[in-house]
């Protein structure tokens, strides 16, 4: 998922970013957090743990503010971003990764 998202927006803001800047900013942001939530699941232990449960939270506001957004003020969105409609045109994948990786990240302390 992070080089995916990394790939995307670098392809989006280097060739559309007059388009839609918002959108494609916000996948810049969600690309970092992606790399971030990836890199402390890699390094482990409890700090990181925790670091990661944030940073799933917090994406999972952002697609839910996004999404919202999208749909309310269509006119900010130009362009359809991965969050539009809830990630609707992405099988709900941006709004099904973070609550997966909470889950996964709660379960994993208990073990």
């Amino acid at each position: 998922m992070s080089v995916g998202a990394v790939s995307r927006t670098a392809f989006e803001i280097s060739t559309k970013f007059d388009r839609a800047p918002l959108a494609y900013a916000l996948s810049g942001v969600a690309a970092v957090v992606y790399v971030f939530i990836t890199y402390t699941l890699v390094r482990g232990g409890e700090t990181a743990r925790k670091a990661a449960l944030v940073c799933c939270a917090a994406e999972l506001v952002g697609v839910l503010t996004v999404g919202t957004w999208t749909i309310v003020d269509t006119s900010a969105f130009p362009e359809a971003t991965v969050w539009s409609g809830f990630g609707w045109g992405y099988l709900f994948i941006p709004v099904l990764l973070p609550v997966t990786g909470m889950l996964w990240l709660r379960r994993s302390r208990r073990s």
